[in-house]
């Protein structure tokens, strides 16, 4: 039975990584065109997993995520001619955040998918213990 507790561990550590990575969309999609106080385009940010793995657990398949951190892009930012934008410089173009907007759409499309097949995961397992326990009665 620890086995399946260990399913659930697994299945929630993906579900929780992958919520913080649509947050962190979600953040980069609201900061499209934001700058920071000192005037500096927002930087897009970007999540990073570790896997959580020891020998043990590697020959058992039961390896959970974590999420690492969340860093900031060193893409470059984006450079948009509008010579009208109080922050252009002199010859007419402004620095915008280096967030492309089709990218973050494919990465939410992406994240989406992922915690479903996680929350899959999680009811296949809840299911599998209920189903084991019904034949212990």
């Amino acid at each position: 039975m620890n086995d399946v507790f260990n399913a659930f561990n697994i299945s929630a550590s993906g579900m929780y990584a992958q919520r913080i990575r649509m947050n962190t969309i979600a953040s980069n999609l609201a900061n499209y065109d934001s700058y920071t106080e000192e005037g500096v385009p927002f930087r897009r940010l970007e999540v990073v997993f570790r896997a959580v793995e020891d020998p043990k657990s590697k020959e058992r398949g039961e390896i959970p995520v974590r999420v690492e951190g969340i860093i900031e892009s060193d893409e470059p930012f984006r450079m948009v001619y509008d010579p009208d934008h109080p922050m252009a410089n002199e010859e007419g173009y402004v620095m915008k955040p280096n967030i492309d907007l089709a990218k973050e759409m494919a990465n939410m499309i992406s994240a989406i998918r992922s915690y479903e097949a996680n929350m899959t995961a999680f009811n296949m397992t809840r299911e599998m213990a209920e189903r084991t326990l019904e034949l212990w009665r």
